[in-house]
């Protein structure tokens, strides 16, 4: 069958793609921009891109049209599909029918870390010989690939609560009807199709109402809008972690990349790793917790933790020049971006620290989260803000309450220059967008040389 995806270039399609593929489909598709690493991903595995959204992509017509979520009504290709009659799904949908029917779905929903932790529990059940399917937003380095379709009946997914596609307004999650589901964390995020926080935890509630009464959910103590979720009624095991919790950690370094485990009260084992944060720390917990309800008893699950190697994008160092270290990391909501540089600070101490932000998310550009970022960059030295042309709001403005040294930049050039005068060997450089932001990593450490 010959499937044309709308939108390929996302992680949630991109993945998807990977499936189909390997199902036998003929895999084409198209998106507006084409940039790795799901490009480099899809490239590599012999799938057809086209930039761009020219109905004539469509000409001969595929069997199946799967239609992204950013795309809209007035896109040429959608008009092309729609006027034409083509049999067209939206990604969930397709992926619910074709690949999750009849498997013991592991799901991992919450508006942070998601895609890290979805990856640290493929990890674990891969190390515990589950040989697991996978589809995560990102491409988790123990893989070397952001999907699979597996041969056992355990498959993990990253669950997003972002809508199917403009003819489905459901969140992506409620397709995919877990036995297992880890719920992170829940803040108000997607400030473009969610007008407060009960629009979310109303949508994480109906995830919560597709969970059988033989599955489990779990959440951290620490979250009341999840609380709040799992009072709206609830028909599954609950477990928690963190404080109080069933799950729970002793600390045994400040910046998380040690820690002590323990589950009702009896300690487990120590996971010492690469990673820094407590919110890894809590991702690691919930982790634990959703693999030893599929088998994976907790000491096997430290272990494999121990060997993990977080995701392409997660805070990864991809550049030490003249002893200065670049990292390129997703975040984009404050709360991502405090956890992010409070982890980095603890690993580095007093060495000097900047961050570079590209407000690109949707809610950023609208404005959604402007109140909480002066908070969240406190751990960094200093803070260059990107001001891309399209952004609504006053960045300056912004900038200007931060209580450590900011600057608002609009180029690229700029923030270059920037940092070229300012650091120092022994300094490290955070690059924080959900975008390619214009390919700033490569050329940041091209000018540093």
């Amino acid at each position: 069958m010959h499937i044309h995806i709308l939108g390929i270039c996302g992680t949630f399609m991109g993945s998807m793609a990977v499936l189909a593929k390997e199902l036998g489909h003929h895999v084409t598709g198209s998106d507006a921009n084409v940039y790795p690493p799901m490009s480099t991903q899809l490239e590599a595995q012999g799938i057809e891109l086209t930039q761009g959204y020219d109905p004539a992509q469509l000409d001969p017509a595929p069997d199946l049209v799967v239609i992204g979520n950013a795309m809209s009504r007035g896109n040429p290709a959608v008009e092309y599909v729609l006027n034409k009659g083509l049999p067209y799904v939206s990604g969930p949908q397709w992926l619910a029918d074709h690949v999750l029917q009849g498997r013991w779905v592991l799901a991992v929903a919450g508006t942070h870390g998601k895609t890290t932790t979805s990856s640290m529990l493929a990890w674990v059940l891969e190390h515990a010989g589950m040989a697991p399917g996978f589809l995560i937003g990102g491409v988790p380095q123990n893989f070397s690939v952001s999907a699979r379709l597996g041969d056992t009946p355990f498959f993990v997914i990253e669950a997003d609560e972002y809508d199917s596609a403009f003819f489905d307004k459901r969140s992506k999650f409620v397709h995919y009807r877990p036995r297992t589901a880890i719920l992170n964390n829940l803040e108000f995020d997607h400030a473009d199709i969610f007008p407060d926080l009960p629009a979310i935890e109303r949508q994480f509630h109906h995830l919560v109402r597709t969970i059988p009464s033989e599955g489990l959910v779990i959440h951290p103590t620490s979250e009341p809008a999840l609380q709040r979720v799992i009072e709206m009624g609830c028909w599954t095991p609950v477990q928690t972690t963190g404080a109080g919790g069933q799950w729970q950690v002793k600390l045994l370094s400040e910046d998380g990349s040690k820690f002590e485990v323990m589950f009702e009260g009896a300690t487990q084992g120590v996971v010492e790793w690469d990673m820094t944060g407590q919110h890894n720390v809590a991702n690691a917990l919930a982790t634990l917790a959703a693999a030893r309800h599929v088998g994976v008893v907790p000491s096997m699950g430290i272990a494999a933790l121990s060997a993990f190697k977080s995701v392409k994008r997660r805070m990864e160092k991809v550049a030490e020049v003249r002893g200065i270290t670049i990292y390129d990391d997703f975040a984009h909501h404050p709360t991502a971006i405090a956890t992010t540089l409070d982890g980095l600070r603890k690993r580095i101490g007093d060495a000097p620290l900047i961050a570079i932000i590209e407000p690109r998310s949707n809610s950023m550009k609208l404005g959604a989260h402007r109140d909480g970022l002066p908070e969240s960059v406190v751990d960094a030295d200093q803070v260059i803000w990107y001001a891309p042309a399209n952004l609504g709001w006053d960045l300056a403005g912004t900038a200007a309450l931060c209580t450590v040294p900011s600057i608002v930049s609009d180029s690229l050039e700029g923030i270059i220059d920037r940092v070229k005068s300012q650091a120092q060997p022994g300094t490290h450089v955070v690059i924080m967008s959900n975008g390619g932001f214009g390919g700033l990593h490569g050329k940041l450490a091209e000018a540093l040389k």
